[in-house]
C-alpha cells in the first residue's frame, strides 16, 4: 500500500469519487455535491486559509493501484489552539474495512500535524464550520442530511483500535411538525405572546440586509457567553452566511424573536436538500443544476433541516424557544391533519450543552443520530480530557 498526496485534477476527482466506489451497495449513502466538498480545500472561497489555516489531503492505493482510503488534516487557526493541548484536525476520512490501512491514514494526518506542533487530532471534523462534516456516526445509520458526515458501523472499530477516544457526543434531533408542544413550554409560550413587548415573526426575502443584521445579533448573543474564546459574527461574515443560504430559503422556516424590536431569538430552517441532491450523484454540472432547480420548485421537500436555533441568555427560560416553534407550526399548517413540511431534523448539539439539550427534548423532540467527535492524543502518557460542560 501506498499513499499518495492529492495536488491536481486528477487526485482531486478519485478523492471525491472514492466513496462512490465504498458505499456502492449501501442503500443509505448519498454521495455529497463535488463543489461542496472541493470548496473546503480552495484556497479562494475557505477563509480558515486567508487567516493562516492549511488542509491537506491524501489517497491511499493498495499494491494493485485501487483507491481503498483517503484523508485530509487541518490546522484551523480558532480551534487549533483553544484548549489546553494544541490539536489539529482530520476529516473526510472514508476507508476499507482493514484496520492497518486505516492506521496508515491516521498515522500520515498525525504526522503531518505533529510537524506543525500540534500534539494531538480531532476527528473527523471539517476544516470550516460545525454544521457541516462533523463527528463519526455511531448510532441511528439513516441516509444523511445535507453535507452531513455517513459512515459504515466498522469505522468505530477503526478509530478506536488506533486510539481515539471520545471528546464529545453529538445528538442530532427528529421532531414531527405536528407534534405539540409540552403543557410547560406552551404555557410559557402563551405568555410571551400575550406580552406586547415580544413579538415573532418569520424573514422576508425582500429585506435581507435585515436578515443579516439580525441573524449576526442573536447569534453573538447566544454563543458570546457560552464559548471560550469566542469571536464575534461581523457582518461580512453574516453576509457571507445568508447569502450561502439565500437561493434554498423558505421565509416560512426561518422565524426570529424581538423584545421591543431588539432580536432575541431564531430558528433559523431550510428545506432538508439532500432529498434532492440524492438524485444527482455528485454532480453539479450544467444539466445536475437544471435538474436540481427543477426538483426544488416542483418536487417540494417535505423535510426541512434546522440549521440553528439560539436564543439570547437573558430570555432563557421565559418562553421564547416555544413561542417560535409555535409560531411557525401555525404558519405551516394547512388544514387539521397537513402541513407544509412534515417534521425537522434539527442540527446536532453536543453531549457539553445539557441546557440546550434539555430545552430540545422538552420541545417534543427525540434523538435521531448520534456522532461522535473523537480526539487521539500523540503523547499516550497526557491526560485524557473530555470537552468541557458549558454552564
Amino acid at each position: 500500500m501506498k499513499l499518495l498526496e492529492v495536488n491536481d485534477l486528477a487526485s482531486r476527482k478519485a478523492f471525491f469519487e472514492l466513496p462512490k466506489t465504498l458505499y456502492r451497495n449501501d442503500p443509505n449513502f448519498i454521495c455529497p455535491l463535488w463543489p461542496d466538498v472541493e470548496r473546503v480545500f480552495d484556497k479562494e472561497k475557505n477563509r480558515k486559509f486567508r487567516k493562516g489555516g492549511e488542509a491537506s489531503r491524501w489517497l491511499l492505493q493498495d499494491d494493485g493501484g485501487r483507491y481503498i482510503g483517503r484523508i485530509a488534516a487541518f490546522i484551523d487557526p480558532n480551534n487549533s489552539f483553544a484548549s489546553k493541548i494544541p490539536c489539529g484536525g482530520m476529516g473526510f476520512f472514508e476507508c476499507v474495512n482493514e484496520q492497518k490501512a486505516a492506521n496508515m491514514l491516521f498515522d500520515k494526518a498525525k504526522e503531518w500535524l505533529s510537524e506543525r506542533g500540534m500534539q494531538a487530532m480531532d476527528g473527523p471534523v471539517n476544516f470550516g464550520e460545525r454544521n457541516q462534516w462533523w463527528g463519526l456516526l455511531v448510532d441511528g445509520f439513516m441516509p444523511p442530511s445535507y453535507c452531513m458526515n455517513y459512515n459504515p458501523p466498522y469505522y468505530i472499530n477503526l478509530f478506536e483500535q488506533y486510539g481515539f477516544q471520545c471528546y464529545f457526543k453529538q445528538f442530532t434531533y427528529y421532531r414531527q411538525v405536528a407534534t405539540p408542544l409540552h403543557e410547560k413550554f406552551r404555557i410559557k409560550a402563551e405568555a410571551a405572546f400575550a406580552d406586547p413587548d415580544f413579538r415573532f415573526e418569520h424573514i422576508r426575502k425582500k429585506n435581507i440586509p435585515k436578515l443579516i443584521n439580525d441573524f449576526r445579533t442573536v447569534y453573538n448573543k447566544a454563543w458570546g457567553s457560552k464559548h471560550k474564546g469566542f469571536k464575534e459574527m461581523n457582518e461580512r461574515q453574516a453576509t457571507a452566511i445568508i447569502n450561502g443560504m439565500k437561493p434554498v430559503i423558505d421565509e416560512r422556516i426561518i422565524y426570529f424573536g424581538y423584545y421591543k424590536d431588539e432580536p432575541i431569538a431564531f430558528f433559523v430552517c431550510l428545506p432538508e436538500l439532500n432529498q434532492i441532491v440524492k438524485h444527482l450523484n455528485g454532480n453539479f454540472n450544467l444539466w445536475a443544476k437544471l435538474k436540481f432547480w427543477y426538483m426544488l420548485k416542483t418536487q417540494k421537500s417535505d423535510r426541512m433541516f434546522g440549521v440553528i436555533f439560539g436564543v439570547a441568555p437573558e430570555y432563557h427560560g421565559k418562553g421564547i424557544e416555544g413561542a417560535l416553534i409555535t409560531a411557525a407550526h401555525h404558519l405551516l399548517k394547512k388544514d387539521d391533519n397537513d402541513y407544509l413540511y412534515k417534521d425537522i431534523e434539527m442540527t446536532w448539539i453536543g453531549d457539553f450543552n445539557p441546557k440546550m439539550l434539555k430545552v430540545v427534548h422538552n420541545l417534543g423532540a427525540t434523538v435521531y443520530k448520534t456522532h461522535i467527535t473523537y480526539r487521539k492524543l500523540f503523547d499516550e502518557n497526557q491526560v485524557f480530557e473530555r470537552y468541557p460542560i458549558l454552564d
